[in-house]
């Protein structure tokens, strides 16, 4: 029996040694290097100097540069006194065309917003943006709207509202 465990234990031996023996011949002279690093250089604060010039980025800078360009108080300026109307609530891109309607002699654009359903023409408002209702047609709703740039202007931009042929769920 003494035999028998023996001659087990001679054929059993390191699994891979052959392998773990010539990766440890071939990685004999083998060194990691590490690059060194950066030197880093000191910080060095830099005085501000222009404290008694204006603020460049101050709206008082803002008002002398549109006073000297001419630019200034626009012409288009939106009604804030004016009642608003229902469709002024939603955004635009959230407002569906769906239909038109005539009625003697005067075409009613049918737009869908959330679930309602209103009936708009020339001179109506809708979208946040003080849009003006220009025209209705078949196709379309022209808009005007007003929109304030970022020097406080009011500048006019076209939009259409398009009829939406197809029920989209």
């Amino acid at each position: 029996m003494l035999a028998c465990v023996l001659a087990l234990a001679a054929c059993g031996g390191e699994q891979y040694g052959d392998l773990k023996e010539e990766l440890n011949q071939l990685t004999r002279d083998m060194r990691g290097k590490v690059a060194p690093l950066p030197v880093v250089k000191p910080y060095e604060p830099v005085p501000y100097l222009a404290g008694d010039m204006p603020d460049p980025f101050g709206p008082t800078k803002i008002e002398l540069v549109t006073r000297a360009s001419g630019l200034g108080a626009s012409k288009l300026q939106p009604d804030q006194t004016r009642p608003k109307e229902p469709l002024e609530a939603f955004p635009l891109e959230t407002l569906r065309m769906v239909g038109v309607l005539q009625q003697s002699k005067q075409t009613f654009g049918l737009v869908k917003a959330d679930a309602n359903l209103y009936r708009v023409r020339a001179g109506n408002y809708m979208g946040q943006n003080f849009g003006l209702i220009t025209e209705v047609n078949e196709n379309e709703i022209r808009l005007r709207e007003l929109i304030q740039d970022a020097g406080g202007d009011w500048t006019e931009r076209a939009s259409t509202l398009q009829l939406q042929e197809k029920e989209t769920k």
